[in-house]
């Protein structure tokens, strides 16, 4: 490949393969595995630049690679490449020319660095995954046995079965959740400490909030912490005729959402601040859905401000003013 002062690679990323496209116009399919990283990394310099897809977990190791490697790595929203690929009229679709849009992106998008995780915090992302299939798994179970209840002669083997293989579910979980635990405590313990102080959010939201957040190291601002659990509104209006309701995103952590949700309750009885911005939007004819997304929106800016600042939460401080 042709030398130049900075060169993007975009990669489109596969079980077995990496497809890859310079912005110098080479083309290059490696392995993916080690010996393909090492190949790649030989026609790379130290200030070109890597772009990808997140693709579930076939990425990781190629990015890892890369930043060991001191190169930078960026890893795309796969919903972003796909507009911008919609954008461009394509109507080619092979990985060949993926990888040659992925590094269009790369060169007119710009590009936020891939930092990894650390150790402790990849092994809690690990366990609160499995935590989460166990999870579904229950759920399953649960529908299962509600199922076998309205049978004629429903079998009592098959209710001690399922009841066991419940237990046993429940039990992992447990070991699961107090290892998560202990990770986040020896990491994050101040942090944890403080969002535990904030009446409406729980132990297992906080370490949850920390471990994807890496301890909201990764944000600046609360806005960007609350676009990434995708929770910012948007407003659809045009002209005189559209004056569609106003929606959250949903582009970000659902799982994270999702809790925020449930701690939306309790915020609403015992978090002051929250209470208020409640109260006043159904107090103007809004929706009660409406008024606890405004309640997740706040419980979050509140979480940013409070671990930035290191103090504990105190209602007599925090702004009671519309996020």
């Amino acid at each position: 490949m042709k030398e130049k002062n900075v060169v993007c690679f975009g990669i489109d990323v596969s079980k077995d393969k990496l497809d890859i496209m310079s912005s110098d116009g080479e083309y290059l399919q490696v392995p993916n595995t080690k010996k393909g990283y090492k190949e790649l990394l030989k026609v790379m310099s130290l200030s070109d630049y890597v772009v990808m897809e997140a693709t579930g977990y076939y990425h990781y190791q190629l990015a890892y690679f890369m930043i060991e490697n001191n190169r930078l790595v960026s890893v795309a929203n796969p919903l972003s490449v796909k507009r911008f690929i919609q954008m461009t009229l394509s109507k080619i679709k092979t990985d060949k020319s993926d990888a040659k849009m992925i590094c269009q992106y790369g060169l007119k998008v710009e590009q936020s660095w891939w930092s990894g995780h650390s150790k402790s915090q990849q092994e809690c992302l690990q366990l609160l995954s499995l935590v989460e299939t166990y999870q579904k798994q229950m759920t399953m179970i649960k529908n299962k046995i509600h199922g076998e209840k309205v049978l004629s002669k429903p079998s009592s083997k098959v209710f001690d079965c399922l009841n066991q293989t419940l237990k046993h579910f429940q039990k992992q979980i447990n070991k699961l959740e107090s290892k998560v635990e202990s990770l986040v405590r020896l990491d994050y313990q101040k942090e944890l400490t403080l969002l535990e102080s904030i009446p409406g959010i729980g132990r297992k939201t906080s370490m949850f909030l920390l471990v994807i957040t890496d301890g909201l190291n990764r944000f600046e601002r609360g806005s960007q912490l609350c676009s990434f659990a995708g929770i910012t509104p948007i407003i659809r209006t045009s002209g005189s005729s559209v004056k569609g309701k106003a929606k959250i995103s949903k582009i970000g952590n659902s799982k994270l959402r999702n809790l925020l949700f449930l701690c939306s309750f309790n915020a609403c009885k015992y978090n002051k601040a929250c209470k208020a911005l409640y109260e006043r939007i159904v107090n103007k004819g809004k929706s009660k859905k409406l008024a606890l997304l405004a309640v997740c929106n706040k419980l979050l800016r509140q979480a940013f401000s409070i671990v930035k600042s290191g103090l504990p939460y105190d209602e007599n401080l925090v702004s009671i003013k519309p996020v």
